[in-house]
């Protein structure tokens, strides 16, 4: 008529049907549980509101007035919209201490509401069943999923499973008659060529008796056998991937994925589709969360007037705490310190539940069940060397430091040498020279370096 817009939904305007056929399909099996899986992964996020701006009486007004509403079934019914495209949403109001407060949010049928050629929602009643009634305001809540200009009736999930279901059922169809058809023996009967048609009707009477209860009678001159068919398997896988094709189709449009509905999807697919689902859920709350926005603005509207609102949100805390956690680690080993009003307020803790700030921290103490051995056999006759031979080395040692003392010169200092060692071997007596020679070079640098640190005075001022 030029006043109401249709539905644009291509299968809907196909079949001449409305919404409601979208809703016989959750009967499904597939289709039922993916519903119910992406409605619960909603629900079990956290949700609340932030103060923001507004003011400390409009903050609690809104609080009360959430905390009287069935808010999880109200979140359950606006998930609705990404079925249909649109859920109405009509609001209860009523006088309670003084404020005008919504006494509760109900979900209507969306075949009961259509728009206006100015995307305007209007309520087809009784009275006026054609064009509507329009929206007096502050009335429905409108959660959509994907509306534009030209389709304000919104995207339904819904439309991209209703053909693979059709496909789904009528291949189901045909395999159940194919499995009744070729998944048992036939049975054939033989009577003579004489046999009059009441004897051939009553014959196959007994035929039919035999396939469903395993016996029948037969004529003493007849015969039955009972053939088995071979090589008919594949036709049937063909029923079979026909049939898995339109679930894993039903569940891409649903989940956005198959890869945790597949019984062949391995742990890294499996764990890659969660992350679409994530996206899902998280879409989906936001158009929840635009719904609830909406209805605490006209709260604050009809009660405090044109005021700051709190915000209502989603989240997942588990996420927010590792996030959170993982910056923190970051900060902290980057310099930053926290104090424990810090973690009081972050993570929740009570008081009595930290040390005092400036309390030292107590290093662990380290306890060994058995005594720390060592993984070489040879590590006690080593070590016992070492002791027995520590004297030896330390004489040794005490004789270099002797003779590099009393040196005048290099020179003087191998001469030295070789009449103190000349009995050793030319490997030993070279590694006692370098010994010495070292330790000469560096009580020269250590007399130079005393030298320039204390320089004799010249007695000028």
């Amino acid at each position: 008529m030029g006043l109401l817009l249709p539905n644009p939904d291509p299968i809907l305007k196909a079949q001449g049907k409305d919404i409601s056929t979208y809703r016989a399909m959750a009967t499904d099996g597939l289709i039922g549980s993916c519903i119910a899986r992406r409605k619960s992964s909603v629900q079990a996020l956290d949700y609340g509101l932030d103060r923001g701006k507004a003011s400390s009486r409009a903050a609690k007004g809104v609080q009360a007035v959430l905390d009287d509403l069935p808010l999880s079934t109200i979140i359950e019914q606006m998930q609705d919209c990404v079925l249909y495209g649109y859920q109405p949403m009509e609001v209860v109001w009523e006088q309670s201490g003084g404020l005008i407060v919504p006494g509760d949010v109900i979900a209507k049928p969306p075949e009961w509401f259509c728009f206006d050629s100015s995307n305007m929602l209007r309520f087809k009643s009784r009275e006026h069943p054609m064009f509507g009634e329009e929206d007096p305001g502050k009335k429905y809540l409108l959660p959509r999923q994907s509306p534009t200009y030209q389709n304000p009736y919104g995207l339904a999930s819904l439309s991209m499973c209703y053909w693979p279901l059709k496909f789904k059922k009528g291949g189901l169809k045909f395999w159940l008659a194919f499995v009744e058809k070729f998944g048992s023996a036939f049975s054939i009967g033989k009577l003579p060529r004489n046999s009059s048609d009441p004897e051939r009707d009553k014959l196959l009477e007994s035929l039919e008796d035999l396939i469903q209860n395993g016996v029948a009678v037969i004529p003493d001159d007849g015969s039955v056998e009972l053939i088995e068919l071979a090589g008919k398997s594949a036709s049937g896988d063909l029923y079979a991937q026909l049939v898995a094709e339109c679930n894993a189709e039903i569940a891409i449009a649903l989940l956005g994925q198959n890869q945790t509905t597949q019984a062949s999807a391995n742990k890294a697919s499996a764990t890659a589709g969660l992350e679409v689902t994530k996206d899902l859920r998280d879409a989906d709350a936001r158009i929840i969360a635009t719904a609830i926005n909406q209805l605490i603005k006209w709260v604050c509207e009809l009660n405090f007037g044109d005021v700051a609102a709190p915000v209502f949100s989603f989240w997942d805390q588990a996420e927010q705490d590792v996030l959170q956690a993982d910056r923190d680690k970051s900060n902290y080993e980057a310099g930053a310190r926290f104090t424990n009003q810090y973690w009081q307020r972050a993570y929740g803790y009570q008081d009595g539940d930290l040390q005092p700030e400036g309390t030292p921290q107590a290093k662990p103490a380290v306890a060994f069940a058995e005594p720390v051995t060592s993984s070489d056999p040879l590590q006690a006759e080593v070590d016992q060397l070492a002791s027995a031979a520590k004297p030896e080395v330390d004489s040794m040692v005490e004789q270099l430091q002797q003779l590099v003392d009393n040196a005048t010169s290099t020179a003087d200092l191998q001469r030295k040498l070789v009449q103190a060692y000349g009995d050793l071997d030319n490997r030993a007596m070279v590694k006692v020279m370098a010994a010495a020679l070292a330790l000469a070079e560096l009580k020269g640098m250590d007399s130079a370096k005393a030298d320039q640190d204390n320089p004799p005075s010249t007695g000028t001022t």
